[in-house]
C-alpha cells in the first residue's frame, strides 16, 4: 500500500467504526425483528457455537430481505445525509471476505493474513486499532471476515468476530480449510488466477468422466448411478495415490475401500437420475430425467400428469439450471416444440423463438453472476499444509 493513503485511511478506518454502530442499530430495530429472529433460529447450531457476531454480521451486511434487499441497501436508502464517500465505503461492505487466515504479521498498523481459501494476503486493519490484532498468534490462523476499505486499494477491515487458534491445531484448521474450498468454490475463486485454474481441472475432469462412462450424459437407477460413481471415484483416487508413490500420504484421506459418493434422499428416491458432465456447468444430478427423455421422445406423454409435472418442476426449480431444456431440445428438436406447447398450454410456442425468455424468466438467478468452474483448486499454501505437495 502507498503511505500516501495513511491518512486518508485512518480517518476511513475512524468513520467505518461509527458507521457500523449505526448500521447495528439499524438492523436491531423493529422493522427487522420478525426477519433477525427468523434468520437467529435457523443458524441454530453456530448460535450453540458461540457464533452469534458472526450470524449477526451475515444478516446485517448480506441477508436478502423477502424484498430482494439487504439491511445495507436499505440503510443506504433511508440515510440521504449520508456523504458519497460513505456510500462508498457501504457498498463495499456487502461483499465480505469470508475464510480461514494463515497470520503472517504485523506491517506497521495492519496484521498480515494469507487467506488459506483463495491464496491471496489481506492488508488487515481493525476499527478498534492495532492493538485488537496482536494477541493474534503468528503463524498461527484466524477464521474471520473482512470488508474492503474503500476506496484505498489492497486494505481490509475485520468485519464481526475474530476466532484465533494457535499453530499446534495446524493439522485440525487445515481440514476446515480443506472442506470450506471444496464445498464453497466461490470463496476460492475470489483469485483471478484460481478460476484459471478452475477451469482446467473441470475439463481434465470432464474427460475422465467421459473416458470412464462412455459420454458426458447418462441415465440410470439411483442405486447403479451410485454404484458406478463410487467405482469411478475409487478409480482416480487410486489413480492419485499411484501417481504419490514415496509421498506422505495426506491426512484424513479416505481409505480406497470404502464408498466416496452417496446421493441424498430427494435423488435417491427417484426412479431415474440424470448424470450431465458439461462443459461450463460441471457434473450435476437430474430427478426423473429419463422421464423427461420419454416425454421429448413422445410428446403424447404430456396427457398424462406425472409427466407434464416433471417439467413444470425443472421450470420452477431455484437449483436446476438452464442445461437440461438445452440438452433436450437439442435431442429432441422435432418434437421440442410439442412438449413445451402442452405442457404449457401455449399453443404458439416455438423453442426457437421463445425457449431462451423462458429460460431467462424462470431461472433469472443462472444469468445473474458470471460462469465459475464447478471444480474448488487448492492453493500453493494449503496444499503445502495438508502434505499435497
Amino acid at each position: 500500500m502507498d503511505h500516501s493513503d495513511e491518512p486518508l485511511l485512518g480517518s476511513l478506518i475512524e468513520r467505518s467504526a461509527e458507521l457500523k454502530r449505526d448500521l447495528l442499530e439499524f438492523a436491531h430495530s423493529p422493522r427487522f425483528e420478525r426477519h433477525l429472529t427468523q434468520y437467529m433460529l435457523d443458524a441454530g447450531e453456530e448460535l450453540r457455537d458461540g457464533g452469534a457476531v458472526g450470524v449477526m454480521d451475515r444478516f446485517t451486511l448480506q441477508h436478502r430481505l423477502p424484498n430482494g434487499k439487504t439491511v445495507i441497501d436499505q440503510f443506504l436508502a433511508g440515510r440521504p445525509g449520508l456523504t458519497p464517500a460513505d456510500r462508498e465505503l457501504l457498498r463495499g461492505w456487502s461483499d465480505p471476505v469470508e475464510g480461514i487466515f494463515e497470520v503472517r504479521g504485523m506491517d506497521r498498523d495492519a496484521m498480515i493474513l494469507l487467506n488459506l481459501i483463495d491464496d491471496l494476503e489481506y492488508r488487515t486493519y481493525s476499527n478498534m486499532g492495532p492493538a485488537a490484532l496482536k494477541p493474534l498468534p503468528r503463524g498461527g490462523f484466524a477464521h474471520v471476515r473482512l470488508v474492503p476499505i474503500r476506496p484505498v486499494p489492497d486494505a481490509w477491515l475485520v468485519s464481526g468476530a475474530i476466532a484465533a487458534y494457535p499453530k499446534s491445531k495446524t493439522a485440525q484448521i487445515t481440514q476446515v480449510a480443506l472442506n470450506l474450498a471444496a464445498n464453497h468454490p466461490k470463496l476460492v475463486f475470489r483469485n483471478p488466477e484460481k478460476i484459471d485454474q478452475g477451469w482446467e481441472q473441470m475439463r481434465a475432469d470432464r474427460a475422465a468422466f467421459m473416458d470412464f462412462f462412455g459420454g458426458d450424459e447418462l441415465v440410470l437407477p439411483p442405486d447403479q448411478a451410485e454404484a458406478r460413481l463410487n467405482t469411478y471415484y475409487l478409480r482416480r483416487q487410486e489413480a492419485a495415490l499411484t501417481r504419490r508413490a514415496g509421498r506422505r500420504r495426506p491426512q484424513n484421506l479416505p481409505a480406497v475401500d470404502k464408498p466416496a459418493f452417496e446421493f441424498p434422499d430427494d435423488l435417491a428416491d427417484t426412479c431415474t437420475i440424470g448424470m450431465i458432465f458439461d462443459e461450463i456447468d460441471g457434473l450435476n444430478f437430474y430427478p426423473e430425467y429419463g422421464m423427461l427423455r420419454d416425454l421429448f421422445a413422445n410428446p403424447a406423454l404430456a396427457a398424462d400428469k406425472r409427466y407434464a409435472d416433471a417439467l413444470r418442476g425443472y421450470l420452477a426449480s431455484e437449483t436446476i439450471g438452464p442445461l437440461p431444456f438445452h440438452r433436450l431440445a437439442d435431442a429432441y428438436p422435432e418434437t421440442v416444440d410439442e412438449v413445451f406447447q402442452k405442457t404449457l398450454r401455449q399453443r404458439g410456442f416455438s423453442w426457437s423463438e421463445h425457449g431462451e425468455s423462458l429460460l431467462r424468466r424462470r431461472k433469472p438467478w443462472y444469468y445473474e453472476t458470471e460462469p465459475r468452474p464447478g471444480v474448488s483448486v487448492i492453493g500453493a499454501r494449503l496444499s503445502e499444509l495438508a502434505g499435497l505437495r
